[in-house]
């Protein structure tokens, strides 16, 4: 009997009619074709890691962050800020996938208030690291290592954040069905990969700062850092 009349539609296979349920040539269609939509869902679930992946490593303010708190203060107490990013970025994205996204299209104002909130943010935090007192300074008991809330302010009050989530987003959810599952998946994900990508700028933090034992060399890191962070702000606004 020809299989020609099964096929796919709708995401549904649809049976030929006549064939019984039992015969051994549906049933090894059925299996090529549940083959093929695992296949499917194991090649979206790779792009989501290798999107994320793209931008959790990518040069950005809170990497330049992570390595500046690394290289002043140690891998462990930078450990927060890492946290707080990665779990900031992961609600970014959760809230963009259960519809946060069609607000901000909406209401691009948002979008533009969020820049200039998390500008005025980063170059307070711009300030903070340039200035930042190096290990035999008398003020370094003073200083302190980003927080949670700060890695979390410094990812969420990033509109490129809020961007790339909502082209993520539309790529990888929002075609796709159950749209639920999805959103869920891209945002572990995103948690995970952003979690490796932040720290790994943290643990080079920690490598350059054995360079750094003399105190001018530090002092010129810091201003350098500062620097770096205050010109993503430029690019917020590009």
């Amino acid at each position: 009997m020809s299989l020609s009349p099964a096929y796919w539609q709708g995401g549904q296979f649809l049976l030929p009619k006549g064939l019984p349920v039992q015969h051994p040539d549906l049933r090894s269609v059925a299996g090529f074709m549940q083959y093929q939509k695992r296949l499917a869902v194991f090649s979206i679930i790779t792009s989501m890691a290798v999107f994320a992946f793209i931008g959790a490593v990518s040069p950005g303010p809170v990497n330049i962050m992570a390595t500046s708190s690394s290289v002043n203060f140690g891998f462990k107490r930078t450990l927060p800020h890492v946290l707080g990013a990665s779990v900031s970025y992961a609600a970014i994205v959760l809230l963009v996938g259960i519809g946060l996204n069609q607000l901000l299209s909406q209401n691009p104002q948002i979008t533009n208030a969020l820049k200039y909130i998390g500008a005025t943010f980063l170059l307070y935090m711009s300030y903070k690291i340039a200035t930042a007192a190096t290990d035999d300074s008398q003020s370094v008991t003073q200083q302190r290592a980003p927080t949670l809330i700060e890695g979390g302010l410094a990812q969420g009050l990033n509109p490129k954040a809020w961007l790339v989530s909502m082209s993520g987003v539309s790529i990888f959810v929002t075609p796709n069905d159950p749209g639920s599952l999805y959103v869920v998946i891209f945002s572990l994900l995103s948690f995970i990969i952003c979690l490796l990508g932040v720290g790994t700028w943290a643990v080079a933090g920690g490598l350059i700062s054995k360079k750094l034992s003399q105190k001018q060399h530090q002092v010129t890191f810091n201003r350098i850092m500062g620097v770096l962070l205050s010109l993503t702000v430029v690019s917020i606004f590009l």
